[in-house]
């Protein structure tokens, strides 16, 4: 038995290393190689460049005010008594209601695209949706205010009148019960500004979840059929497990460009420098929205004020994208297909 595992022990030594497959690269493949490592560190290079103007610009305020730049709610840079707790708390609630509304609208939207509508109206849908990308923020903005903010009253009204034991759908000043009360205690919402985001946000989400669910492998969809599985229950089995990257992926895209909207948030809101939990009452405030409204009359201690706030939000930006890829990195699309 002993010479049996020495000479099974020599056969494993002698027996040769496998070869890893090798293709020697031509010039077309070295070049692209180039540009791609070359674009990395260019965009690399870019965001650090952008980091370090604002650190740089933001220091004199930063210095002044220390900590208390995240705890504050007011915004007086000439008397140094400043900072972004008002700002950002409204920036994320913004944020939150944008994504929460667009979301599923964008999932509804992908999954019927690519699997519901059909095939020769697939690409008008796609045209329509990736046109609504495309309509500048300041036309958005616009049709919000003038258009789209009457015809939310009530839907406000409703909510604070029945959801108002809610803190976050409490009214001060709202009238229920009253018909004649005035209804500017709903105008200028973080309600209204959120719907608005919402709708520009969605077609970058929907965009790229289509092109996940799109790559459902078809094996497995017609399987599901075949096995007796409706078109629920075929996407709920296949198509989104396998989109589940996608899903989180586009929802943190929308997140990002949802913090970061200025023009649409600064003519809808009415600003606002205490900490507003209420979504649907009057008043509310963004970063981006501050400092497009101080930007034209700042002095140049208010002007790095400003950097510092800009500064705040670019880190934030940031957090999200990294987190995004960190949990999309741990969810690969297809990964955990059910059928």
């Amino acid at each position: 038995m002993a010479s049996a595992h020495a000479e099974s022990d020599r056969s494993d030594s002698d027996r040769p290393a496998p070869r890893r497959p090798y293709a020697a690269r031509g010039l077309g493949d070295r070049i692209f190689r180039y540009q791609l490592t070359a674009s990395g560190v260019v965009v690399l290079a870019v965001m650090a460049g952008v980091g370090l103007f604002l650190l740089l610009r933001a220091g004199q305020a930063l210095k002044a005010t220390g900590f208390s730049f995240l705890t504050t709610t007011e915004w007086q840079p000439d008397v140094h008594r400043f900072g972004i707790a008002a700002v950002l708390t409204g920036t994320l609630l913004i944020a939150v209601v944008a994504v929460t509304i667009s979301v599923p609208l964008a999932i509804g939207t992908a999954l019927f695209i690519t699997d519901v509508a059909p095939r020769r109206l697939r690409y008008t849908l796609v045209t329509m949706v990736d046109l609504m990308a495309a309509v500048p923020s300041v036309v958005y903005g616009l049709w919000g205010l003038f258009f789209l903010q009457q015809h939310v009253i009530g839907l406000s009204r409703w909510l604070s009148t029945w959801l108002g034991w809610i803190p976050l759908f409490t009214v001060d000043g709202a009238q229920p019960g009253e018909p004649l009360a005035s209804d500017s205690v709903y105008t200028a919402s973080t309600f209204v500004a959120g719907i608005v985001v919402a709708l520009m946000v969605a077609p970058i989400q929907c965009s790229v979840m289509r092109e996940v669910f799109a790559q459902a492998p078809a094996g497995e969809r017609e399987g599901a059929y075949a096995l007796g599985a409706t078109r629920w229950g075929m996407i709920r089995a296949v198509v989104l497990p396998y989109g589940r990257g996608g899903i989180i992926g586009g929802t943190m895209l929308g997140l990002g460009r949802a913090l970061g909207e200025t023009i649409a948030v600064y003519l809808i809101i009415s600003p606002v420098f205490v900490i507003q939990p209420h979504i649907l009452q009057t008043g509310a405030n963004s970063v981006s929205s501050l400092i497009a409204l101080h930007y034209g009359d700042a002095s140049p201690f208010g002007m790095s004020a400003l950097m510092a706030a800009g500064l705040a939000l670019f880190l934030l930006t940031l957090a999200v994208n990294f987190t995004a890829s960190s949990v999309v990195a741990r969810s690969r699309s297809g990964a955990q297909s059910e059928a």
